[in-house]
């Protein structure tokens, strides 16, 4: 496979962190520019995130001595040194949009973790394994902007990586007529861990803003088709949400209920979750998950400190599916948000348009 210099706009924040473990050893992409705030600017690395480093890990070594570039005063030096760029930036949603449109239209295309582009009808928003075929509205995008290499191609909400997966192969074969999901988000969701967020020790906050909303609209985008040039949103199943944060580090749990056209048998259902297979599993990429879907048999699995992981943590766990007394079934589903759910979920869609050729 061809090799890619990337940059990652954010580098010093959670995601941005967690992008710069995942790319550090990466096959194709080649770190090329760690870009941020003007207040890390000039700073290397090390030095510009200090002890903020939250990963588990520890910094990858090739990467503390690069010195962090200034993401909107360095833009013309960035895009001439890299061939696209990772987007996890923490500024408000109207400065994210003219930002990452800005470095589209300077010809480097723009993998973003953020929301502020999800709802741009010529944007996709991919889960790898359940929409690639919405990349095919880029070729729109770049009429709009007025590029030949430059685009913006966005990952979804973290919270609908645990629960969508499952859904999506039986929306497919049985058609779903309503889901009720409760997410239970980790506190890495919010960028912070423990030390910094003391109060969620012992706690559970029933509200994360705007989540509920992108929860129950983001998954109509991913299932939408596109006409004319933009993706219309499905019109099925109707989505209620509710979204809670809760004390876990890392992991997003999803208690789902779902009712169908045609009610599947059970023996159905795990079936098809697993045999589910998509484009990222069948062309081998580097960070797909061999089993997407892995179904535990066991009443308390799967659980946030021993499944997050599985596979690297792009695998979705699901568990304890029964009949609904007034729903057809119910389950519950696990996914890395950060990984899955955000950084990692940014690299494999972004090895998916490397194996297109979307960035040559």
């Amino acid at each position: 496979m061809k090799q890619y210099n990337v940059g990652i706009l954010g580098a010093t924040g959670m995601v941005g962190q967690r992008f710069a473990t995942l790319l550090a050893e990466h096959p194709w992409f080649n770190v090329k520019v760690l870009a941020a705030s003007p207040r890390s600017a000039g700073k290397t690395y090390e030095e510009a995130v200090g002890s903020r480093w939250a990963m588990t890990v520890p910094m990858p070594e090739k990467l503390k001595g690069m010195i962090v570039r200034d993401l909107n005063a360095d833009m013309d030096s960035i895009v001439n040194d890299v061939d696209f760029v990772f987007c996890a930036v923490d500024m408000k949603k109207d400065e994210i949009k003219a930002l990452e449109e800005r470095y589209a239209k300077a010809e480097c295309p723009v993998i973003s973790n953020n929301s502020a582009h999800r709802f741009t009808p010529d944007v996709p928003m991919v889960v790898p394994e359940i929409n690639p075929q919405h990349l095919e509205i880029i070729e729109a995008q770049k009429k709009r902007l007025g590029t030949k290499k430059g685009f913006i191609a966005v990952k979804s909400n973290c919270s609908i990586q645990s629960y969508v997966p499952a859904l999506h192969p039986l929306r497919e074969k049985f058609g779903l007529t309503k889901v009720l999901a409760c997410t239970y988000q980790a506190i890495s969701g919010a960028g912070k861990t423990f030390e910094t967020w003391p109060e969620m020790v012992d706690n559970l906050i029933p509200f994360i803003g705007g989540e509920e909303e992108k929860s129950e609209q983001e998954p109509l985008k991913v299932w939408g088709t596109i006409e004319n040039g933009e993706i219309v949103k499905a019109t099925a199943p109707s989505i209620t949400t509710q979204c809670l944060r809760v004390p876990v580090s890392d992991g997003h749990t999803a208690a789902v209920f779902v009712s169908f056209e045609k009610k599947p048998t059970k023996e159905e259902i795990l079936d098809l979750w697993k045999n589910f297979k998509g484009e990222p599993q069948e062309l081998d990429l580097p960070s797909a998950p061999k089993q997407f879907i892995h179904y535990f048999e066991e009443d308390n699995r799967p659980q946030a400190n021993l499944d997050r992981n599985l596979e690297k943590g792009m695998a979705v766990s699901v568990g304890r599916l029964r009949e609904d007394t007034q729903y057809d079934y119910k389950f519950v589903c696990l996914s890395h948000n950060t990984l899955r759910g955000a950084a990692g979920g940014g690299v494999l869609l972004a090895e998916l348009l490397a194996a297109k050729g979307y960035f040559d």
